[in-house]
């Protein structure tokens, strides 16, 4: 029979939308005729700006991840929008108190204004239209008024108008933003200079790494907040690393990669970047990072003026690090977990009395197979490691329904032993592990097991085995 797996932790409001018939002008829009600008109605004021229908669409999805699904207030339901006629510049930003998705980029911006408008609503209709130039606006109250708060936004493509009823953008909360002293920043979008602020560019590449191959282990158990992200700390060297680490009290992964754009002199004490970020601002990130194709750095922003017990309470992802008037950014905002993460370099075991090494595609085969009977049983599989043979056995049950078993070679040092592993948990390691063979290497039945990529020994994954006891 199977007991409960041993513990790492032992051991340390929808708006409705209203189509405005098409005027005289829609209609010279729709046969090509005229240019979009002269459909947006003189008596809208103030508020005003024209660009590409895909570029809006784009960037409604990439800050709406970042809308409430349960908003506490009905205003964070709303992207907040912001027009600057200075800078030609329009932002997008949605924030659910927790997480801050800011996308700025380029339009043709006639008149400066802010107001919040829904998001899902706007997303939904804009990414509908057809291809080409689009405006929104704010319709005036009064002939003399600029656009007001509360009033309706006029939505013009070739296809014809849509009124969204918008909200006023004084009721969005105050947005949570890092300004470095001396930072280049748009001008109508920059936030209050902070002399506490510290930053490091770091490469894409070496982030999406420290992402992936950590992020799978993250608790999804809110009772126990800090494990709910990936603990970042630079370690000094030459070059630089930054150490990726994860756990959900059953499995823990950490990674190591080298950071070569990191000055050394912040790795020896310049900088204290040691903290928990939250699994779903990274998630968000690596999706962001993974869809550009044009920068190479990231710059990650943190202030120790808004710390608590010596840790950072928010951090600030920027892409790219600077931005000229004609490129997109985009802002990742998000608070710190708080608490402190647990010493998990002491669960590590320093020596191990076996040592196998096996195939890594095989391997992931052989337990997607067996992994289809072991889910009808809490997911459990058997391992039987013979050092004779030079073999791993690899079987499960599953009562009234059938069993399973495999058998792969393996390169063994060390005495037999029978234990167990949930599938899940090995699976996912093995997915992001990207060599051709890997090492296991174990003590004990009831032991914290280690499993690396041959070739990539700063990746480590240690799996705790599932207790077994006779029937």
């Amino acid at each position: 029979m199977v007991q409960a797996q041993r513990s790492v932790d032992r051991e340390l409001e929808t708006e409705s939308f209203t189509p405005v018939l098409s005027s005289s002008k829609a209609a010279a829009l729709h046969r090509g005729e005229g240019h979009l600008d002269g459909a947006v109605n003189s008596s809208l004021e103030g508020f005003s700006f024209t660009c590409e229908q895909a570029d809006l669409s784009h960037h409604l999805a990439s800050v709406g991840r970042a809308v409430a699904s349960r908003p506490a207030l009905p205003v964070l339901a709303n992207v907040l929008v912001e027009a600057d006629a200075e800078t030609q510049r329009v932002a997008l930003t949605a924030f659910d108190l927790n997480l801050c998705i800011r996308s700025e980029f380029e339009a043709q911006v006639k008149g400066s204004g802010r107001t919040t408008l829904p998001a899902k609503l706007l997303s939904d209709i804009v990414s509908r239209l057809p291809n080409g130039p689009m405006t929104l606006a704010l319709r005036a109250t009064n002939a003399n008024s600029r656009a007001q708060d509360d009033a309706p936004a006029l939505l013009t493509s070739a296809a014809g108008q849509y009124q969204v009823r918008s909200m006023s953008a004084e009721e969005f909360p105050t947005l949570p933003e890092i300004s470095l002293r001396g930072a280049d920043t748009d001008e109508g979008f920059a936030g209050e200079e902070s002399p506490t602020a510290q930053a490091l560019e770091l490469p894409i590449e070496s982030l999406l790494q420290g992402i992936s191959q950590t992020l799978f282990a993250a608790s999804g158990d809110e009772t126990k907040q800090v494990l709910t992200g990936v603990h970042v700390k630079l370690l000094p060297g030459d070059p630089p690393c930054l150490e990726f680490a994860a756990t959900d009290g059953h499995r823990l992964a950490m990674v190591q990669v080298e950071a070569d754009g990191i000055p050394v002199a912040s790795a020896d004490g310049g900088v204290g970047l040691d903290f928990t970020i939250p699994a779903r601002t990274l998630r968000e990130v690596e999706r962001i990072l993974g869809a550009q194709t044009i920068a190479s750095t990231v710059e990650l922003r943190f202030d120790r003026s808004r710390q608590r017990d010596g840790v950072p309470s928010q951090v600030q992802f920027v892409l790219p690090p600077r931005a000229n008037k004609t490129q997109c950014q985009q802002r990742i905002t998000s608070r710190l977990l708080e608490g402190q993460y647990p010493d998990y370099n002491r669960l590590i075991p320093k020596q191990f009395e076996r040592q196998v090494t096996l195939e890594r595609r095989p391997l992931i085969e052989s337990l997607e197979r067996v992994g289809v009977l072991a889910a009808q049983r809490n997911d459990i599989v058997k391992f039987n490691l013979s050092a004779a043979a030079q073999t791993l056995r690899i079987s499960t049950e599953a009562p009234d329904v059938g069993s399973g078993e495999e058998s792969l070679p393996v390169q063994m040092s060390g005495p037999d032993l029978e234990l167990a592993f949930n599938v899940r948990y090995l699976l996912d390691a093995l997915k992001v592990f990207h060599t051709q063979q890997v090492s296991l290497e174990l003590n004990g039945a009831t032991q914290p097991a280690i499993w690396r990529p041959l070739g990539a020994m700063r990746l480590c994954y240690l799996v705790m085995p599932v207790q077994l006891r006779a029937t």
